[in-house]
């Protein structure tokens, strides 16, 4: 029997670790560390210096090479496939290593807006397998702490979404403060400007924070230029936001 533990690891600052998840990172055995490449080589070192900062045993870390995603025939085929790959991957670098007690750091939380668990079923459907899950601060709560700001309105309701459903079929009528996640794009960009208002954030706990609010006709220009520029200069970028649209 396996004894998988996916942690969340909140944006990146060892302060979000919590004792429960710093006591996981211990027990393993082995905590599996994704390769994504040179151009990404700054997340694996943010999971490198998580571990350096609050290990104490002889948990060892195993890098893997993660696959790469190919979207030629659709996305949601894309994404099976590669999540397929991943599990193979996974399991490949468990089986090496002869690792009973693995654990994985998923960068907020494993339950929102994360295929961890997804691909972890996988895992379950290969060997024998437990599977534990450690809660972590999740980008919008950074998100909200970072700008000082409630998620909701007073007694109102909120929509967490993404980038590409904003983009897709635009604000969604069901509510008037939305959270946007997985945008790569900026969608924001496809929007009436008109009576929103937006606040940013990216890198969100780590020393190169990156904020930003105000109308969205104001906030915008400034957004897309800045998170161009910051990708560029470190190959990527975990970035999140929350709108208000004016009801009237």
């Amino acid at each position: 029997m396996i004894d998988l533990t996916l942690i969340g690891i909140g944006s990146g600052s060892p302060g979000h670790l919590t004792r429960e998840a710093i006591t996981a990172m211990n027990r393993a055995d082995v905590i599996l560390i994704p390769d994504k490449g040179a151009d990404k080589a700054d997340l694996a070192e943010l999971r490198r210096a998580l571990c350096a900062e609050v290990l104490t045993g002889d948990t060892r870390l195993v890098e893997f090479a993660m696959p790469v995603r190919d979207a030629t025939d659709g996305y949601a085929a894309g994404v099976e496939r590669w999540h397929d790959a991943i599990a193979e991957r996974w399991e490949q670098a468990i089986t090496r290593h002869k690792a009973q007690r693995p654990a994985l750091l998923v960068w907020g939380d494993p339950s929102l807006y994360d295929s961890t668990l997804r691909i972890a079923e996988r895992i379950g459907q290969r060997m024998p397998l437990q599977l534990n899950v450690i809660p972590g601060i999740t980008a919008i709560q950074a998100l909200c702490a970072a700008h000082a700001i409630p998620l909701n309105a007073l007694a109102a309701p909120v929509l967490i979404t993404t980038g590409r459903q904003l983009r897709d079929h635009g604000w969604p009528e069901c509510a008037d403060r939305i959270v946007v996640m997985l945008d790569g794009d900026c969608s924001f960009q496809g929007l009436e400007p008109q009576g929103v208002r937006i606040w940013w954030g990216a890198y969100l706990g780590m020393p190169n924070q990156l904020l930003d609010h105000g109308p969205l006709a104001e906030a915008a220009p400034r957004i897309i230029a800045r998170r161009a520029e910051v990708r560029a200069d470190h190959g990527w970028i975990m970035d999140i936001y929350l709108m208000q649209r004016d009801p009237a």
